[in-house]
């Protein structure tokens, strides 16, 4: 039995019981829900679990999740007490944002379009420049951002310690207090539980087509073929390869991107290549929210980007025809796990 089974057949026995017992003396009350901390493993992703993947000083605990999940709900954490974490990553949308950019404290806009959380417990670098290098030092920055919460992680410990629930949660994940990094391990733990292993693609890798069907297949075989190229950034399985690449949304002026973190010349327009499970539920897509549906993303490719010569020479017309760019979209619609998005282990 997979590990990705293991996780279907307890959440489904969850539903089973919430939805069970309606006799005489009305609905049941609701069972617990199973752990956010699990063995699921995407297909085709390092045969490692989330946990496994935690390093030792931020390992990877039941308790430490679930407190990471509430502060991750909590508007607290921002200055003025209406924002959270989730404000901007939310669950129906692949935990991404379905605006551009992202709007924090008093209306403020953000700089760039907010990147869903999934699988990130296999991820190498963070945010679009990759400027975190682990999702520990990452948890950290959108709470101090002026564009996003704009609190500093003093003044959000100092809130945390007044909720004696808190101080107790705190007590039992990380042996003391609330403080600035165990609150970071605290959330970037959540994150790291945030697992999506069951889509149609992930099916199809472990032999059952069921829900993948001829579409789909065309749509798999032209990714991976060198007509279109897409397996170089997005390889089989992970469907990133975890590098920076310039994919022709760059036009003078604009996002500089990665070259902003290392002052490197030919990082230009570079921009984390992101995974691509659940991608047909975050929309808009691109670091800047530029294009707005799976169509306008494989036309953008079929015509090598938007010009500009530090586009990246693999980008190229493609010159694919309509029904090749339907395939396409097709095979990106088969990455949706529906379960993952409604999944209650998730909401507040």
């Amino acid at each position: 039995m997979t590990p990705s089974f293991n996780r279907g057949v307890a959440i489904g026995l969850a539903a089973l019981l919430l939805a069970g017992g309606c006799g005489d003396d009305g609905p049941a009350a609701p069972g617990p829900l199973p752990p956010l901390v699990t063995d699921a493993i995407p297909a085709g992703f390092p045969a490692r679990t989330a946990a496994a993947g935690a390093p030792a000083e931020s390992a990877l605990t039941e308790a430490r999740a679930q407190l990471g999940k509430r502060l991750f709900f909590d508007k607290r954490l921002s200055r003025t007490g209406e924002t959270a974490c989730a404000s901007c990553h939310r669950q129906e949308y692949a935990f991404a944002d379905p605006d551009l950019v992202s709007r924090g404290v008093d209306g403020r806009l953000g700089q760039r379009n907010a990147p869903a959380l999934v699988n990130l417990a296999w991820g190498e670098s963070f945010f679009w420049d990759g400027r975190a290098a682990t999702l520990e030092e990452q948890a950290g920055k959108p709470i101090e951002n002026p564009d996003e919460m704009d609190l500093p992680l003093a003044e959000a410990v100092a809130r945390v310690a007044g909720d004696d629930a808190y101080v107790k949660a705190f007590t039992e994940a990380y042996g003391g207090p609330p403080g600035e990094e165990s609150l970071r391990k605290a959330i970037a733990s959540f994150i790291r539980s945030i697992v999506s292993a069951d889509s149609p693609y992930d099916r199809h890798r472990r032999g059952d087509d069921t829900s993948f069907g001829d579409a789909e297949r065309r749509g798999e075989a032209l990714f991976l073929s060198e007509r279109a190229g897409c397996f170089h950034c997005h390889p089989s399985g992970m469907l990133t390869n975890e590098g920076f690449f310039n994919n022709g949304t760059y036009l003078d002026g604009g996002d500089v991107g990665r070259q902003r973190i290392t002052g490197r010349t030919g990082d230009l327009g570079k921009f984390k290549v992101p995974g691509l499970r659940n991608i047909a539920a975050s929309a808009p897509y691109m670091h800047d929210g530029s294009l707005a549906t799976l169509e306008e993303v494989v036309d953008h490719y079929d015509r090598g980007g938007r010009g500009h010569f530090s586009t990246d020479p693999q980008i190229d017309e493609l010159e694919l025809s309509p029904d090749e760019k339907a395939d396409l979209v097709a095979f990106l619609r088969s990455l949706t796990d529906r379960a993952f998005l409604d999944d209650p282990r998730y909401r507040p």
